[in-house]
């Protein structure tokens, strides 16, 4: 059997950044993957929270210089790695000064949600599949983990769907309760959008609310895995009626590893 692919996404990871359960379980699933014979690539935003000296951040000159588009804007991205001292896994993490040099994560020191979180997010899964092109390494499974993380099964579906690296992609989209209340203004369509990504695709965005990203998530994903037992009623709902292929893996279960492992073998057959 060769060796299966697996791409994970995120907006954060042990020991680098913590803001809720997602890290710690992040930091542990590519592990054990990696363990069950599996090639593993990590990729995060590098929020300026992540002390770059102490974690030993180096930028990678071969992959930065990408300019990515959001809206009207251009903005250079800039990759680089660190590893997991304990594990043989690096983490690449993609940085621009403008939206993630900030002493604070997705809020103020107020505590209000940053109003360009939506560009954040934007800019941030453009960037993933740029930087997986400029490595020329072909995912099998890209593992979306966390609303920041929604537009990249649509983006695989559209703009990337044609392109060698990523044409027999498959991607899983882990939903979370990390919810948020904050509305982002109604151009985030325009900014949204890529290559051959029409208004209706973004359909689902139109909201500009977390349920859009879950929404836009779900819809195009090859699976959805809900993470939390005690989902709110709400994202309950929701995934229930938009989510075809949904799979529950609490994170909290001794056999989450392995209901995962079994996921993404059943979405890559030999």
């Amino acid at each position: 059997m060769r060796k299966l692919r697996i791409l994970y996404v995120a907006s954060e990871i042990n020991p680098f950044l913590q803001v809720s359960e997602v890290a710690e379980f992040l930091r542990k699933l590519p592990q054990a993957m990696q363990e069950k014979g599996m090639e593993i690539r990590i990729l995060i935003p590098r929020f300026g929270s992540i002390n770059e000296r102490k974690n030993r951040l180096h930028e990678v000159v071969r992959l930065s210089g990408i300019n990515i588009t959001v809206g009207d804007d251009e903005k250079p991205l800039i990759i680089k790695v660190a590893s997991i001292p304990t594990a043989k896994l690096q983490v690449y993490f993609l940085d621009n000064e403008d939206y993630f040099n900030r002493k604070y994560v997705f809020l103020d020191k107020e505590g209000s949600f940053y109003d360009d979180n939506d560009e954040r997010t934007i800019f941030f899964c453009k960037g993933v599949l740029e930087t997986v092109k400029k490595l020329g390494w072909a995912p099998d499974i890209v593992h979306c983990t966390d609303w920041m993380t929604a537009l990249i099964p649509l983006y695989l579906k559209t703009t990337y769907k044609n392109d060698p690296v990523f044409k027999d992609t498959k991607s899983v989209f882990t939903v979370y309760n990390n919810t948020f209340e904050h509305k982002f203004d109604e151009d985030i369509i325009e900014k949204a959008k890529s290559m051959d990504v029409s208004d209706e695709n973004l359909a689902n965005l139109r909201s500009a609310d977390f349920e859009g990203f879950i929404k836009i998530g779900c819809q195009y994903a090859d699976a959805v895995v809900r993470a939390n037992e005690e989902s709110n009623e709400k994202l309950s709902k929701l995934l229930n009626e938009i989510a075809a292929n949904t799979i529950e893996a609490s994170i909290e279960d001794d056999n989450v590893t392995e209901t995962y492992f079994n996921l993404y073998t059943e979405l890559v057959p030999e």
